[in-house]
Protein backbone atom coordinates (compact mmCIF):
# COMPACT_ATOMS: atom_id res chain seq x y z
CA UNK A 1 0.00 0.00 0.00
CA UNK A 2 1.41 3.21 -0.69
CA UNK A 3 0.67 6.93 0.22
CA UNK A 4 -0.56 9.06 -2.82
CA UNK A 5 -1.06 13.46 -2.44
CA UNK A 6 -3.31 13.93 -4.99
CA UNK A 7 -2.77 18.01 -5.55
CA UNK A 8 -5.64 19.75 -8.04
CA UNK A 9 -8.10 22.35 -7.56
CA UNK A 10 -10.95 20.68 -9.00
CA UNK A 11 -12.68 19.09 -6.32
CA UNK A 12 -14.14 16.54 -8.73
CA UNK A 13 -10.23 15.64 -10.19
CA UNK A 14 -9.53 15.05 -7.05
CA UNK A 15 -12.36 12.93 -6.12
CA UNK A 16 -12.24 10.55 -9.33
CA UNK A 17 -8.20 9.86 -8.90
CA UNK A 18 -9.03 8.93 -4.95
CA UNK A 19 -11.84 7.00 -6.29
CA UNK A 20 -10.06 4.87 -8.64
CA UNK A 21 -6.51 5.06 -6.14
CA UNK A 22 -7.96 3.79 -3.25
CA UNK A 23 -9.73 0.84 -5.54
CA UNK A 24 -5.89 0.26 -6.25
CA UNK A 25 -5.27 -0.33 -2.86
CA UNK A 26 -3.48 3.07 -2.05
CA UNK A 27 -4.04 5.77 0.47
CA UNK A 28 -4.92 9.07 -0.79
CA UNK A 29 -4.48 12.76 0.95
CA UNK A 30 -5.69 15.90 -0.82
CA UNK A 31 -4.12 19.85 -1.73
CA UNK A 32 -6.54 22.44 -3.38
CA UNK A 33 -3.24 24.49 -4.20
CA UNK A 34 0.91 24.55 -4.66
CA UNK A 35 1.22 26.30 -1.60
CA UNK A 36 -1.18 23.88 0.75
CA UNK A 37 0.92 21.47 -1.28
CA UNK A 38 4.19 22.54 0.29
CA UNK A 39 3.51 22.83 3.45
CA UNK A 40 1.72 18.95 3.76
CA UNK A 41 5.14 17.33 1.78
CA UNK A 42 6.83 19.15 4.67
CA UNK A 43 4.91 17.43 7.33
CA UNK A 44 4.45 14.34 6.09
CA UNK A 45 5.83 11.47 3.62
CA UNK A 46 4.44 10.50 0.28
CA UNK A 47 4.69 7.69 -1.92
CA UNK A 48 3.96 9.91 -5.04
CA UNK A 49 2.58 12.85 -5.57
CA UNK A 50 -0.02 13.64 -8.46
CA UNK A 51 -0.38 17.50 -8.97
CA UNK A 52 -2.05 19.87 -11.66
CA UNK A 53 0.13 22.62 -12.73
CA UNK A 54 -2.69 25.62 -13.56
CA UNK A 55 -4.19 26.11 -9.63
CA UNK A 56 -4.71 29.32 -7.84
CA UNK A 57 -2.29 30.41 -5.35
CA UNK A 58 0.83 28.71 -6.41
CA UNK A 59 0.88 26.71 -9.67
CA UNK A 60 2.06 22.90 -10.07
CA UNK A 61 5.19 23.74 -11.52
CA UNK A 62 6.26 26.50 -8.92
CA UNK A 63 5.37 23.91 -6.41
CA UNK A 64 6.47 20.96 -7.57
CA UNK A 65 10.37 23.42 -8.16
CA UNK A 66 9.78 23.84 -4.01
CA UNK A 67 9.37 20.49 -3.03
CA UNK A 68 12.58 19.35 -4.64
CA UNK A 69 14.50 21.17 -2.52
CA UNK A 70 13.36 19.12 0.10
CA UNK A 71 12.41 15.99 -1.20
CA UNK A 72 13.15 13.16 -4.08
CA UNK A 73 9.22 12.04 -3.79
CA UNK A 74 8.20 11.15 -7.52
CA UNK A 75 5.61 13.62 -9.12
CA UNK A 76 3.49 13.28 -11.65
CA UNK A 77 1.95 16.52 -13.43
CA UNK A 78 -1.60 16.64 -14.78
CA UNK A 79 -1.95 19.66 -17.21
CA UNK A 80 -4.44 20.33 -19.47
CA UNK A 81 -1.48 21.98 -21.69
CA UNK A 82 0.31 19.26 -24.29
CA UNK A 83 2.91 21.12 -25.70
CA UNK A 84 6.64 19.93 -25.46
CA UNK A 85 7.57 23.00 -24.25
CA UNK A 86 5.53 22.24 -20.99
CA UNK A 87 6.37 18.83 -20.69
CA UNK A 88 10.28 19.97 -20.50
CA UNK A 89 9.78 22.46 -17.99
CA UNK A 90 8.39 20.22 -16.04
CA UNK A 91 10.74 17.41 -16.57
CA UNK A 92 13.49 20.23 -15.99
CA UNK A 93 11.37 20.63 -12.33
CA UNK A 94 11.91 16.61 -11.39
CA UNK A 95 9.26 15.46 -12.59
CA UNK A 96 8.43 11.70 -13.13
CA UNK A 97 5.70 11.63 -15.72
CA UNK A 98 3.56 14.09 -17.36
CA UNK A 99 0.07 13.28 -17.86
CA UNK A 100 -2.22 15.34 -20.36
CA UNK A 101 -6.12 16.05 -19.58
CA UNK A 102 -8.36 14.78 -19.72
CA UNK A 103 -7.31 11.58 -19.03
CA UNK A 104 -8.09 7.77 -18.58
CA UNK A 105 -8.45 7.07 -14.69
CA UNK A 106 -6.93 3.79 -15.57
CA UNK A 107 -4.37 5.10 -17.43
CA UNK A 108 -2.97 7.52 -15.02
CA UNK A 109 -3.62 4.45 -12.11
CA UNK A 110 -1.03 2.14 -14.46
CA UNK A 111 1.35 5.11 -14.32
CA UNK A 112 0.89 5.68 -10.97
CA UNK A 113 1.87 2.20 -10.48
CA UNK A 114 4.51 1.77 -13.08
CA UNK A 115 6.41 5.24 -11.45
CA UNK A 116 6.02 3.69 -7.58
CA UNK A 117 7.42 0.19 -9.27
CA UNK A 118 10.52 1.59 -10.71
CA UNK A 119 11.25 4.18 -7.34
CA UNK A 120 10.89 1.23 -4.69
CA UNK A 121 13.48 -0.19 -7.38
CA UNK A 122 15.79 2.38 -7.19
CA UNK A 123 15.57 2.90 -3.46
CA UNK A 124 16.78 -0.86 -3.09
CA UNK A 125 19.62 -0.72 -5.32
CA UNK A 126 22.86 -1.33 -4.12
CA UNK A 127 25.28 -0.17 -6.14
CA UNK A 128 28.90 0.68 -4.11
CA UNK A 129 31.01 1.40 -7.24
CA UNK A 130 32.22 4.58 -8.84
CA UNK A 131 33.30 5.50 -12.40
CA UNK A 132 35.63 8.51 -13.22
CA UNK A 133 36.87 9.85 -16.45
CA UNK A 134 38.67 12.57 -16.90
CA UNK A 135 37.19 15.27 -14.64
CA UNK A 136 33.79 13.58 -14.50
CA UNK A 137 32.94 11.51 -11.61
CA UNK A 138 30.19 9.16 -11.08
CA UNK A 139 29.33 7.63 -7.61
CA UNK A 140 26.88 5.37 -8.01
CA UNK A 141 25.81 4.50 -4.22
CA UNK A 142 25.63 8.05 -3.26
CA UNK A 143 23.91 9.04 -6.79
CA UNK A 144 26.57 12.13 -7.17
CA UNK A 145 27.76 13.31 -10.50
CA UNK A 146 30.69 16.28 -9.83
CA UNK A 147 32.47 17.49 -13.14
CA UNK A 148 35.59 19.28 -12.20
CA UNK A 149 34.73 18.76 -8.22
CA UNK A 150 31.74 20.64 -8.74
CA UNK A 151 28.48 18.69 -8.40
CA UNK A 152 25.92 18.22 -11.14
CA UNK A 153 22.08 18.56 -10.28
CA UNK A 154 20.11 16.70 -12.26
CA UNK A 155 16.38 15.12 -11.83
CA UNK A 156 15.69 12.01 -10.05
CA UNK A 157 15.15 10.61 -14.12
CA UNK A 158 18.11 12.08 -15.76
CA UNK A 159 20.07 9.87 -12.96
CA UNK A 160 18.60 7.10 -13.74
CA UNK A 161 18.87 7.41 -17.32
CA UNK A 162 22.88 8.58 -17.48
CA UNK A 163 23.51 5.92 -14.36
CA UNK A 164 22.10 3.16 -16.90
CA UNK A 165 24.14 4.71 -19.90
CA UNK A 166 27.77 4.64 -18.27
CA UNK A 167 27.26 1.25 -16.56
CA UNK A 168 26.49 0.24 -20.13
CA UNK A 169 29.56 2.27 -21.53
CA UNK A 170 30.27 1.37 -25.22
CA UNK A 171 27.25 -0.37 -25.67
CA UNK A 172 24.86 0.38 -28.06
CA UNK A 173 21.63 1.11 -26.43
CA UNK A 174 18.35 0.92 -28.89
CA UNK A 175 15.65 3.41 -28.01
CA UNK A 176 13.47 0.60 -27.11
CA UNK A 177 16.32 -0.86 -24.49
CA UNK A 178 16.45 2.16 -22.71
CA UNK A 179 12.92 2.97 -22.31
CA UNK A 180 12.00 -0.91 -21.03
CA UNK A 181 15.55 -0.42 -18.96
CA UNK A 182 14.39 3.68 -17.64
CA UNK A 183 11.15 3.64 -17.63
CA UNK A 184 9.92 -0.09 -17.43
CA UNK A 185 7.87 -2.27 -19.79
CA UNK A 186 4.88 -0.80 -18.81
CA UNK A 187 5.77 2.83 -19.91
CA UNK A 188 2.75 4.59 -21.14
CA UNK A 189 4.54 7.67 -23.11
CA UNK A 190 6.42 7.53 -26.90
CA UNK A 191 10.12 7.99 -27.50
CA UNK A 192 10.15 11.52 -27.72
CA UNK A 193 9.71 11.60 -23.40
CA UNK A 194 13.25 9.55 -24.42
CA UNK A 195 14.71 12.32 -26.40
CA UNK A 196 13.60 15.03 -24.21
CA UNK A 197 15.65 13.74 -21.22
CA UNK A 198 18.67 12.96 -23.49
CA UNK A 199 18.35 16.54 -24.25
CA UNK A 200 17.95 17.70 -20.25
CA UNK A 201 20.83 15.45 -19.38
CA UNK A 202 23.65 16.34 -22.17
CA UNK A 203 22.90 20.04 -20.77
CA UNK A 204 23.25 19.12 -17.31
CA UNK A 205 26.83 17.13 -18.48
CA UNK A 206 28.33 20.46 -20.21
CA UNK A 207 31.73 19.43 -22.20
CA UNK A 208 30.72 15.68 -21.52
CA UNK A 209 28.13 15.63 -23.13
CA UNK A 210 30.28 14.98 -25.99
CA UNK A 211 30.05 11.41 -24.40
CA UNK A 212 26.42 10.44 -25.21
CA UNK A 213 26.38 9.39 -29.19
CA UNK A 214 23.51 9.33 -30.76
CA UNK A 215 23.06 6.41 -33.21
CA UNK A 216 21.05 7.51 -36.28
CA UNK A 217 18.30 5.05 -36.63
CA UNK A 218 19.00 2.86 -33.18
CA UNK A 219 19.49 4.96 -30.12
CA UNK A 220 22.80 6.13 -28.31
CA UNK A 221 25.83 4.76 -27.04
CA UNK A 222 27.87 6.44 -24.17
CA UNK A 223 31.49 6.32 -25.18
CA UNK A 224 34.99 8.05 -23.17
CA UNK A 225 37.29 7.05 -26.40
Amino acid sequence: MSKLLVVDDEFRIRELIRKYAEFEGHTVEEAVDGMQAIEVCRKNKYDLIIMDVMMPELDGFSACREIRRFSSTPVIMLSARGEEYDKIHGFELGSDDYVVKPFSPKELMMRVNAVLKRSSGAQESSDKDEFVYEGLKVDFSARIVTIDGVRTEMTPKEYELFFYMVKNKGIALTREKLISEVWGYDFFGDERTLDTHIKLLRKSLGEYSRCIVTLRGVGYRFETN
